[in-house]
């Protein structure tokens, strides 16, 4: 939540020609409900499942990026739709999480709590899992989402070439 998932995979998926998926853009469109909402009407295990339903759908896609929510990775299902392809952590800390999302209302699990400590404890929940990623991309300072995205294409050619 907040590590640029959507931006960087906009970006990557113009580098590559590819498509651009948004696992949350598209549970939206689908549900006509903005996640927030899905999440307030039916909660997050409602939400789990039709993400679990997009994400299988769209990893029958050939040459897509898809951006996912962070908590995809707690399905075991759902490791085996993202080795459909190249899975990509960006890895940002907590800190800098915090001061991207302060002004961000729009997030379901970080609404009536301590941004802080919410963020501390689903990286704690999701690290391990995130740790199996194919290619991890450690945040840098002042690196723009573009770099992060360059960044990415290199790491992901080096995967390849041990493939």
């Amino acid at each position: 939540m907040g590590a640029g998932k959507t931006t960087v995979g906009q970006y990557l998926a113009d580098r590559l020609n590819y498509r651009f998926f948004d696992t949350d853009r598209v549970i939206e469109r689908v549900t006509g409900l903005l996640v927030s909402d899905l999440f307030a009407q039916s909660g997050e295990a409602a939400f789990r499942k039709l993400e679990s339903q997009v994400l299988a759908e769209l990893a029958a896609y050939t040459r897509s990026v898809i951006a996912t929510g962070g908590g995809i990775v707690l399905k075991r299902e759902n490791w085996g739709y993202l080795r459909h392809g190249i899975v990509v952590w960006l890895d940002v800390p907590v800190t800098q999480l915090q001061v991207r999302l302060q002004a961000d209302n729009t997030r379901p699990l970080l609404q009536d709590t301590d941004p802080a400590v919410k963020l501390h404890a689903l990286l704690e929940q999701r690290q391990s899992l995130y740790a199996q990623a194919d290619v991890r991309l450690s945040h840098h300072d002042g690196e723009t989402p573009e770099q992060v995205a360059d960044r990415a294409i290199e790491q992901v050619k080096q995967v390849l070439r041990k493939a």
